[in-house]
């Protein structure tokens, strides 16, 4: 059975650059535009990774990741941070908060693969 990942971004390039990458290395992809958005989308379903950006409208990462970190089903489920923020505050947020990696925009598809490969729930 594929493995599915979670790609959170408002910018509609992005999700198709990750979700192309994702789908070509055969796992299945849900969008979604932003932090409330994902909630939405993501309500029961088996998510084996989360790819998030940090700065989105309505809900951001930051938050996102503070709320589905609450969610005994997604509790230990790892998120990469997807972004154009590199600040070390930022990033010790984010760990804070549950993230496990931290890719900074413009990434190669290789890269983020590599950090989906190693994190990625069975």
């Amino acid at each position: 059975m594929a493995r599915t990942i979670m790609i959170i971004d408002d910018s509609a390039s992005i999700r198709m650059v990750v979700s192309i990458a994702l789908k070509k290395a055969g796992y299945e992809v849900i969008e979604a535009v932003d932090g409330k958005d994902a909630l939405e989308k993501i309500k029961g379903q088996k998510i084996n990774l989360i790819i998030c950006d940090v700065n989105m409208p309505n809900m951001d990462g930051i938050s996102f990741l503070k709320t589905i970190k609450q969610d005994p089903n997604y509790k230990f489920t790892p998120v990469i941070m997807l972004t154009t923020e590199s600040q070390e505050a930022k990033k010790q947020e984010g760990r804070a908060a549950g993230a496990k990696a931290w890719v900074v925009k413009p990434f190669k598809p290789e890269q983020m693969l590599a950090a989906v490969e190693k994190l990625v729930l069975p």
